[in-house]
């Protein structure tokens, strides 16, 4: 049973259980303890983290419990989570730990793990871990202690990977392109890289203090960015959140694309080209119902999973599929890397626009929506607003009033204290009802103040 992880790891306030130091360093035990090959052998782990100022504790925790059961420990400093699923396999550890809470606030923080593939833990490892840090792990010998060891050139080498996904005799000459980096992991990587590829780049959120990571900023408040594409007469704008895994795109008017968008234009392209495994797409239940009727009109298929891109790449590697992602940014190239990468997805996107010679309009907008509407309630950990009867009957309503015309999805999720309600319909005042009428019934059951159980 996992209690500690979500759907990307470890997350919550810092300072705050269970994101302490003390609690750090036991999870750094007890996954040192559960990678360390015990016969014999180098073992390996390396981290790397965004920009918040809880990062230099977590980073010490990590290490001074990974170090503890003998893992030695190579530091990478702040990098895109996808520069550590990279590195974990191109250094040959035995896992790969990013210190970052992706979206959230500064005061946020969280902790993913990556297995010796790159690929991230399934959730039987995970309940695996849990239960090794419940019950606490013995410490290795003396002679045995790990070490630990910055690496000066990590995102570097991240930077030659993604180059290496495009065609090598791509360049992004004549190109104003404006890089939101969110104050986050990617603020130095992703500036460079595009200047390297030719780009005219003009950066925004390239100055984190450990405070203003993806506050007014990337990928979910894209607002500033589309003022500077406008106001520096850019070809697009990219928007990438706090550890760069997800992307949001902003075409030269300032209209803003989301994840559906580019992976129906990857999806099309790629399948004409023969190169779309599967002849599917893998996305979540999130993804707009638009999305699967533009890849059902072109012969194509759309998977859909639970939200999380843990779990899209999961299906992914089952039916050998290589595109996924979710509308919220995160686009997923296994044949490029483990996992979803804003940076490497948003230069592939210049990498239509220069192939065709197409403004970015142009290929932002591959299928018009149907209309979606997704509104948050937050609730109190000791609160469980979904189990209670009032808004078990909204639910219900909601649902049968959409039956036949749209779809509702609630969820709770599993980042945040939140409740997600979502629904879609062509019928814009039908759908706004059905959602206000379920997001008013989850407040009141989360302001009555009734307890979980």
């Amino acid at each position: 049973m996992r209690e500690l992880f979500g759907t990307d790891g470890v997350r919550g306030r810092a300072n705050v259980a269970p994101m302490t130091a003390d609690m750090a360093l036991r999870i750094g035990a007890a996954v040192g303890r559960y990678f360390r090959r015990e016969a014999g052998g180098v073992h390996r782990v390396v981290i790397g983290k965004d920009t918040r100022l809880s990062g230099y504790m977590f980073e010490n925790a990590l290490t001074a419990g990974l170090t503890s059961t003998g893992m030695n420990v190579l530091l990478l400093g702040p990098v895109p989570t996808p520069a550590v699923g990279l590195m974990t396999r191109s250094m040959r550890a035995d896992l790969g730990v990013m210190i970052s809470a992706s979206h959230n606030p500064a005061e946020d923080n969280g902790i993913k793990f990556f297995g010796p593939d790159g690929f991230k833990l399934s959730d039987q490892m995970e309940a695996e871990i849990e239960a090794l840090i419940h019950a606490g792990v013995d410490p290795a010998d003396a002679a045995n202690i790990g070490r630990a060891k910055r690496i000066d050139d990590a995102r570097f080498r991240y930077g030659e990977r993604v180059k290496s996904s495009l065609p090598r005799d791509l360049r992004l000459d004549g190109l104003k392109v404006v890089i939101d980096c969110a104050n986050g992991a990617a603020y130095r990587a992703a500036p460079e890289i595009l200047w390297e590829l030719g780009a005219d780049v003009i950066p925004v959120g390239v100055a984190p203090d450990g405070f203003n990571i993806n506050r007014e900023c990337g990928s979910t408040q894209p607002r500033i960015a589309a003022e500077t594409v406008i106001a520096h007469g850019a070809d697009v704008g990219i928007c990438l959140d706090g550890d760069a895994d997800r992307v949001i795109l902003i075409d030269e008017t300032g209209a803003v694309a989301d994840g559906d968008q580019l992976m129906a234009l990857l999806a099309g392209r790629w399948a004409a080209e023969d190169r779309l495994a599967g002849g599917a797409l893998v996305a979540t239940v999130m993804s707009n119902l638009g999305l699967e009727r533009y890849l059902s009109e072109r012969g194509l298929r759309l998977e859909r999973t639970g939200v999380g891109d843990r779990y899209v790449v999961e299906r992914m590697r089952e039916g050998g599929f290589n595109l996924g992602g979710e509308q919220s940014g995160h686009i997923v190239m296994t044949d490029y890397a483990t996992t979803g990468d804003g940076l490497m997805a948003g230069l592939h996107f210049l990498s239509e626009m220069v192939r065709g010679g197409q403004p970015a309009s142009a290929l932002a907008r591959q299928f018009d929506p149907v209309p979606q509407l997704l509104k948050n309630v937050r609730f109190a950990a000791d609160q469980a607003p979904l189990d209670m009867l009032p808004v078990q009957s909204a639910i219900a309503d909601a649902e049968s009033a959409l039956a036949g015309q749209g779809r509702l999805l609630i969820r709770k999720s599993g980042t945040e204290p939140l409740i997600r309600v979502m629904a879609e319909c062509e019928d814009v005042t039908l759908l706004e009802r059905t959602v206000d009428s379920v997001v008013d019934a989850v407040a009141q059951a989360v302001d009555s103040g009734s307890p979980a159980g």
